[in-house]
């Protein structure tokens, strides 16, 4: 493994910024982690074949990253390359029923703009947080609603194959995953939607939005739910009842909001947040015999 001859060839190639021991707690929403080793900002397609044919050569590891909504990373960083989607990829167009959006689109500006186009079927994504790519990876949504419902197709970038379109039912979509993460990098998708009235989409994003407010820690630094909900059950019901909501450990805390998040009050480290993971998953073992397993992504060396 060679990082400096990688940087050294991607820094001469790649069309977007390249940069070394980039920290990562500027690029994730818990605002935590070390740096990674080296960050590439793939602005075309053929930047994300340089930079993936690069890797590959250099066996450098590497993971994808949209806006890092549900990511810890380590505090001592990455060993590896972090590789973010750049301006291509941040487009998004109608094509009658249909939206075509790259995976760098923030998800939020894809949600309006169904609502400008009278296009029904995103009302359920309003107030999650990230890119389209990142929750197509996760298949995003609420216990009714997902992307997956409404994916027509998914463009991905395999290495050693380049580009390949996944319809919709080609794809493995299940609660809170798509297994798309793990054949490849996600570029783009095209959302198949249904014509609606505005005032409609409307009412059901803003009684979305209300219930996200009243039941989610809005406007502090966290991941969104720290845990996948047991079939039957709530994580967030579990843990609260184990009398864990408020719990404290350095920085960071179980929401006193919604007990499925865990908050960064100020200086919180991923030591902190991994240590009330374990402790919410042994003290929820210990009362319910349920294994609660994480929704968040780890990256780096985590202990």
């Amino acid at each position: 493994m060679s990082l400096a001859a990688a940087y050294s060839r991607l820094a001469r190639t790649v069309s977007g910024e390249v940069r070394r021991n980039e920290p990562m707690a500027k690029h994730t929403s818990f605002r935590i982690g070390g740096p990674a080793d080296v960050y590439v900002v793939c602005e075309t397609t053929a930047d994300v074949a340089e930079t993936l044919t690069v890797l590959t050569e250099e066996h450098i590891p590497y993971t994808a990253l949209g806006k890092g909504s549900n990511l810890l990373v380590s505090d001592e960083g990455y060993r590896g390359a972090v590789v973010v989607l750049g301006k291509q990829f941040k487009k998004h167009l109608r094509d009658g029923n249909r939206l075509e959006a790259g995976a760098a689109c923030i998800l939020a500006y894809v949600v309006q703009d169904a609502l400008a186009q009278s296009l029904g079927g995103m009302e359920f994504a309003v107030g999650i947080p990230g890119t389209v790519g990142g929750a197509l990876a996760m298949n995003a949504g609420s216990r009714e609603q997902w992307i997956g419902a409404v994916t027509e197709s998914v463009t991905l970038f395999v290495p050693g194959d380049g580009l390949i379109r996944l319809r919709g039912d080609e794809i493995r979509w299940a609660y809170r995953t798509s297994g798309l993460r793990e054949r490849g990098v996600i570029l783009e998708s095209v959302l198949h939607l249904s014509p609606a009235a505005p005032a409609r989409i409307r009412a059901e994003m803003e009684a979305s939005l209300s219930r996200r407010r009243q039941t989610q820690p809005i406007g502090v630094a966290s991941a969104g739910s720290v845990f996948v909900n047991p079939e039957g059950d709530s994580a967030g019901r579990l843990i609260e009842s184990a009398g864990l909501k408020g719990m404290r450990l350095g920085g960071a805390c179980v929401s006193n909001v919604h007990a499925n998040f865990i908050v960064n009050d100020g200086g919180a480290t991923a030591a902190d947040v991994l240590g009330l993971v374990g402790k919410i998953q042994m003290t929820v073992k210990d009362t319910y015999g349920i294994d609660l397993k994480p929704e968040i992504r780890f990256l780096g060396e985590l202990g």
